[in-house]
């Protein structure tokens, strides 16, 4: 897929706020200074999409971009540490497990984890909820270049290890780099198969079911 089009439309405190859910979305989100706006800055190739900060909590909003005035592009905030109040934190989390729940048109969510750490409870946890609540995820371990590939292949092999360890099957999974662009084209491919599939599913439902 080729990204020719990448526009900031809205931020939005609620699903209310939302743009019409009309079209496919695909959500990014991980913990506070993972690398997500600089992530999705090397994605659509478009270097002041997203707002990118030395400071964890710099997305505050769920924020939508169109993407080849086709689909959403959906920037969620952070989990985990950022310099905001406890009732501050409470408010994020509840807007972003709304959203996730009752977004219709949300498709898949992108779970940003960083590949230097090992594997971080928070993280864990996030990624059990969406499978109980059935939403379809994919994880992006991002700042690949930030450390040698044979360590940065053994911790993703302990990663993987750890998740088997509950789950029957893994999630895709994409190693990336803002900086060096690595992972782009495959997650590009990715996203293109993911937005095909919810096309044909959107058509075969217009259909009453038929095939399209």
């Amino acid at each position: 897929m080729k990204i020719t089009q990448a526009e900031f439309i809205k931020s939005s405190t609620n699903n209310e706020q939302c743009p019409p859910a009309d079209r496919a979305e695909l959500a990014f989100i991980g913990r506070s200074n993972v690398g997500k706006s600089s992530l999705i800055n090397m994605i659509t190739g478009y270097s002041k999409l997203a707002k990118t900060s030395q400071h964890p909590g710099k997305t505050q909003q769920i924020n939508h971009f169109m993407i080849n005035n086709r689909w959403y592009l959906v920037d969620l905030p952070g989990y985990g540490y950022a310099k905001v109040s406890q009732t501050e934190r409470v408010k994020w989390e509840k807007m972003i497990r709304n959203y996730l729940r009752e977004r219709q048109n949300l498709y898949c969510v992108f779970v940003l984890i960083d590949s230097r750490h090992e594997p971080q409870k928070l993280d864990l946890d996030f990624m059990r909820w969406l499978a109980e609540n059935m939403i379809p995820f994919a994880i992006l371990f991002t700042k690949i270049d930030k450390q040698p590939a044979s360590k940065t292949h053994a911790l993703i092999q302990n990663y993987t290890a750890r998740m088997l360890e509950e789950w029957e099957a893994l999630p895709p999974y994409f190693l990336t780099s803002s900086s060096t662009r690595e992972g782009r084209e495959e997650l590009l491919n990715y996203m293109q198969t993911l937005l095909e599939s919810y096309q044909q599913a959107t058509s075969e439902s217009a259909d009453g079911g038929k095939p399209a």
